[in-house]
């Protein structure tokens, strides 16, 4: 994620919706890819923004949509009369807008894509957080930190957040958007194995059975190692981990060491593949190690093998190809 500034020179951030130093009103630009003050005679907030509090995006003025380019993806929004409903909501949204920032900086299409965030009902049918047809369903329940810590710690998970579910279930997406009718087919295949396995036959195995002992060589998890498509939406959603990260570590001036070289991410090419491996390694160990001198758990708790690094290339190459020219 890019900084921004104010024309006071405040800098910004991608959720701020008032300057703290000028004091005017601010949104995002989906258009200019900025955080700036809200000009009228240009821009319109976002619906969602005036009367509900749950988003900062703006709307080009000459756009008849009262909604912003995230909002207009929701098919169906929480219930906003249940308590928490709105505060939930508006943590789904905020995950939501990070994760579309990525996918138009990557150049990736997002129409097509739509979002609806459900609740389990009382004594009634439960809500799996999942996608099908570019439809990515999320739990409502996973907005409250204490449930999702909870079902982290139950399925035995290093990682749980609600951007990093957004992040692996559009790999479900543009897995059947970029590769499934694609010549790269028979190339994912080779490196992530067969699709058409059963996957409830794969389901039901990984949890009767769990993980492979040595998945650890050859995924970027442990519920990677269930059946290809979840190898690729995890592998998906850990190359959006990365280009974001180092896109903040870059806009900060974040300088690491790694093997006694300084590895300077403002130098980074995060569309050079190399460059991207580079600088992921030294900049997790160098967060994890911070994150453990508060005594707080690792911000990044996994290892990536050789074989994780070589998908993770093939997603890259995935993405580079489909952006336009």
């Amino acid at each position: 994620m890019k900084l921004f500034s104010c024309v006071c020179q405040q800098l910004l951030f991608f959720e701020s919706v008032t300057c703290t130093r000028c004091g005017r009103a601010l949104a995002f630009l989906p258009d200019r890819m900025q955080v700036a003050a809200h000009d009228p005679a240009q821009y319109r907030l976002c619906r969602n923004y005036t009367e509900q509090g749950v988003c900062n995006w703006a709307i080009p003025a000459g756009d008849p949509d009262e909604y912003c380019r995230s909002c207009r993806l929701d098919k169906v929004i929480p219930n906003l009369a249940n308590a928490g409903a709105k505060e939930g909501w508006h943590r789904l949204e905020s995950a939501k807008r990070r994760l579309l920032y990525t996918l138009i900086d990557l150049g990736l299409p997002v129409e097509g894509l739509a979002f609806q965030f459900l609740e389990d009902a009382p004594g009634g049918n439960k809500v799996f957080t999942g996608h099908e047809g570019g439809v990515i369903t999320i739990n409502v329940a996973e907005a409250d930190d204490p449930f999702r810590e909870k079902m982290r710690v139950q399925m035995g998970e290093a990682y749980r957040t609600l951007l990093g579910h957004f992040r692996h279930e559009v790999g479900h997406h543009y897995w059947e958007r970029l590769v499934s009718r694609s010549d790269r087919l028979e190339a994912f295949r080779e490196r992530f194995g067969d699709e058409r396995a059963d996957y409830d036959q794969a389901r039901q195995r990984h949890y009767e059975q769990g993980p492979p002992a040595d998945w650890g060589t050859r995924f970027v998890s442990v519920y990677a190692s269930m059946h290809p498509w979840e190898d690729w939406a995890e592998t998906w959603a850990h190359y959006l981990h990365m280009t974001d990260t180092l896109e903040t570590a870059r806009a900060h001036g974040v300088v690491v060491r790694a093997e006694g070289a300084a590895v300077r991410t403002r130098r980074l090419d995060l569309s050079d593949f190399e460059d991207l491996v580079a600088g992921w390694f030294p900049l997790t160990m160098a967060l994890n190690s911070l994150n453990r001198s508060m005594g707080l758990p690792d911000l990044y708790p996994f290892v990536l093998s050789e074989t994780a690094v070589a998908k993770l290339r093939f997603v890259h190459e995935v993405i580079a190809a489909a952006r336009p020219d």
